[in-house]
């Protein structure tokens, strides 16, 4: 009997083993397809102070002075994040034509506004800073040594989308 119940559990296993794999779904260029980064809230409370740390971490390896999270720039991040997501299109231009220094005025932010970095994507913030950190223009808005303000934040659409802005200024 005992010879029996091993015999059964090992059969399962051995089925279980059997099964098909999925392979992962790979695009017209043959990459993988990205897997939607869902920001849940315990993400979202921490997504700035970690892009913070990142940036600060970054600046501080060839010698810049750190920047503090600014919440007029973050809220004008925001409001730019939600219109790109309205548009479903990424780019620096408001809806209603404003620019990113337009967006940074409404929200009571008088500062010089260096630049301005969006991004339309599936990937987490980590992915993104990454993003642009490897292209000249996006990592110049980051690291600019005038640079003292951050402001970052994103709109996640229900079909995983994120729209992610980063502004900033001194």
């Amino acid at each position: 009997m005992m010879n029996f119940k091993a015999l059964a559990v090992l059969s399962l296993v051995a089925l279980a083993a059997c099964q098909p794999r999925t392979a992962p779904q790979v695009g017209p260029d043959g990459q993988p397809l990205p897997v939607a980064y869902t920001i849940d809230q315990k993400e979202a409370e921490a997504i700035p102070a970690r892009v913070l740390q990142q940036i600060n971490g970054l600046r501080a390896n060839i010698g810049q002075a750190p920047m503090a999270l600014n919440p007029q720039l973050s809220a004008a991040a925001l409001a730019h994040s939600r219109d790109m997501a309205a548009q479903n299109r990424a780019w620096h231009w408001g809806s209603d034509g404003s620019s990113p220094l337009d967006r940074a005025r409404r929200q009571g932010y008088f500062g010089t506004v260096i630049g301005e970095n969006i991004s339309e994507t599936y990937e987490n913030d980590i992915q993104t800073l990454n993003a642009w950190m490897s292209t000249r223009d996006t990592r110049d808005v980051i690291m600019d040594p005038a640079a003292t303000n951050l402001g970052f934040a994103w709109y996640q659409e229900p079909s995983g989308k994120i729209w992610w802005t980063l502004l900033s200024g001194s």
